[in-house]
């Protein structure tokens, strides 16, 4: 026997293909090529599983891997020719995940908008970085100039002005398209603070947004309930927002309170760039 093998390794031989007996059989496609007295070692059938776990529980079987890799050129070269398919595939891949990102519109780390409404101007910077799915939609429906025309239908002293669902009349304007709850990104509801409005589906959040006229860490996430997603902060008006909180309120149309006595319309919000 080969001294390279283990005494208590069990091994079949074959004979060798350049001694005039029948064609050694295949195992799986590859043979050992080390020679003993004329035969050729063949593995055992029990060691076609070369992977690493298998290896940990059957050490002896290293020995028997070691021995076909060394002995073995035209197996070598299979499994590298496999390596280099397998990275072929990997490249191919990623390139394909690639293309698909550049696909979509390359997001602003930071971008900017500003909301004109009938009681003033304020400028609200986004952040992509935390909330991307977030204000991603929320750009999408500002292009689209969906929040054009809505109103602050409901505005509340020491707590929230939300808007961006209903038009002067109080009907509603929402999409249908609800979006992944993102309330985990680290970003708190604090004052100047612009969060995206839901339902109690933690998911519903579609188009409307509030904005935190205080410190509101009571609408954050928990370990046991979701939070409300805030995706930017107000960055220049916040006196606006203030004065919103500061109307009178009363009941108007579906709501039995908290709408504005004077209507706060959104007359446009739309992308914006200091000069």
């Amino acid at each position: 026997p080969d001294p390279l093998l283990p005494k208590q390794m069990r091994y079949q031989t074959a004979p060798c293909p350049a001694a005039r007996k029948p064609k050694c059989p295949i195992y799986n496609d590859f043979t050992a090529t080390g020679r003993c007295g004329g035969r050729m070692i063949r593995p055992p059938q029990e060691a076609v599983n070369f992977d690493l776990p298998h290896l940990r529980r059957n050490p002896q079987h290293f020995y028997l891997w070691q021995l076909i890799w060394y002995r073995a050129p035209q197996f070598r070269h299979r499994t590298v020719q496999a390596d280099n398919t397998m990275k072929r595939v990997l490249i191919a891949i990623f390139a394909l995940c690639s293309v698909s990102a550049l696909a979509q519109e390359k997001l602003p780390a930071h971008p900017l908008v500003k909301v004109d409404t009938t009681l003033g101007n304020f400028i609200i910077e986004l952040d992509a970085r935390r909330a991307p799915i977030t204000v991603r939609h929320f750009l999408k429906l500002v292009d689209e100039q969906y929040y054009d025309g809505t109103i602050f239908h409901r505005v509340i002293k020491d707590f929230m002005a939300q808007g961006g669902g209903y038009t002067l009349a109080l009907k509603p304007k929402e999409s249908k398209d609800a979006i992944p709850n993102e309330s985990g990104n680290g970003l708190r509801n604090l004052r100047g603070t612009i969060a995206m409005a839901r339902t109690d589906d933690p998911h519903s959040a579609n188009a409307q947004f509030f904005i935190n006229v205080v410190d509101n860490l009571q609408l954050d996430p928990t370990p046991d309930r979701w939070g409300y997603a805030v995706f930017g902060n107000v960055i220049e008006g916040m006196n606006v927002v203030d004065a919103m909180v500061s109307i009178p309120t009363g009941r108007n149309g579906p709501f039995s309170r908290d709408v504005p006595v004077a209507p706060i319309e959104i007359r446009k919000i739309a992308r914006f760039q200091y000069e």
